[in-house]
């Protein structure tokens, strides 16, 4: 694996970089600094992630943010309290990097500590793969296992469990490009932002002016999260952790999710993006 100017690691796939690994991001404590991916590149070129952006600055490409981890916000932006609504306040966490026990061209193994008023709360081991599909796909394979790392339970929430409705952000996310006109979202068996939506769902697809980008979920634990969409106000997609209600996970317990993106030149059908789900859960066998 090469590392660029900045020191961040650089993913490479059919002998070309397609993403870039932040693994010590300069951030405002606001942002609850985090490691993450960004940019990522389609074979072609286009970029599929958005950093920083105006309308949400606290999205940081791809990676894992949770806005409710026993009260501590690791999403970043202000953090929803019932009766009171978006609310700033001094709770912001930090994901920090400690190491690599595996880093190739093609992927790595990291282990993460996610930090809060001087606490630990949670330990992390994030692996994180490329595969080519066609000459025109190809498949990031993203697993985080969080294990509580504190004495006791913890619990994760989302805005929604606090009250906001329709809000159960938190998880993996991934912040694509905003432009002009607002992207298509399916799934098998669905279509737009209100129907895909909170819905369970194997995989679903987003499409922009000349990209797309397929999300399944890889094991049966991270199938049965409902997907959070948006695309009318920007585009993001997110899997789900705290939905119907808080999380809880115990002292010494361990929660693993894993999802497979296709990230895929042109603009796909229902038909091209289960196919290259298929492939996609071949090539990295699920």
């Amino acid at each position: 694996m090469t590392m660029d100017v900045l020191g961040d690691l650089l993913l490479h796939c059919a002998g070309r970089p397609v993403a870039r690994y932040r693994t010590y991001p300069d951030l405002p404590v606001r942002l609850s600094p985090r490691p993450y991916l960004h940019p990522v590149h389609t074979l072609a070129g286009t970029p599929v992630t958005e950093e920083r952006p105006a309308d949400h600055i606290h999205h940081l490409g791809a990676g894992v943010a949770i806005p409710d981890v026993e009260g501590h916000n690791f999403w970043g932006g202000s953090t929803y309290l019932p009766g009171r609504g978006p609310t700033e306040l001094d709770n912001h966490g930090v994901q920090r990097h400690t190491g690599f026990p595996l880093r190739d061209e093609d992927g790595f193994v990291e282990e993460l500590e996610w930090v809060a008023d001087d606490a630990l709360l949670l330990r992390e081991r994030r692996t994180v793969s490329v595969a080519q599909l066609s000459p025109s796909a190809w498949v990031l394979d993203f697993t985080f296992s969080l294990l509580n790392a504190t004495e006791g339970p913890l619990t994760f929430g989302s805005p929604q469990t606090n009250g906001r409705s329709g809000a159960a952000y938190g998880g993996f996310f991934w912040r694509a490009p905003k432009e002009a006109i607002a992207p298509r979202v399916f799934t098998a068996e669905a279509e737009g932002e209100t129907a895909v939506h909170g819905a369970r769902a194997d995989w679903v697809a987003i499409t922009g002016s000349t990209w797309s980008l397929v999300f399944a979920g890889a094991t049966p634990a991270t199938r049965r999260d409902p997907w959070f969409v948006r695309t009318a106000g920007y585009p993001g997609v997110g899997s789900s952790l705290a939905f119907d209600g808080r999380l809880p996970l115990g002292e010494g317990e361990a929660l693993v999710r894993r999802i497979v993106t296709v990230i895929a030149d042109g603009r796909l059908d229902r038909e091209s993006a289960a196919a290259l789900v298929r492939e996609a859960e071949e090539a990295v066998g699920r």
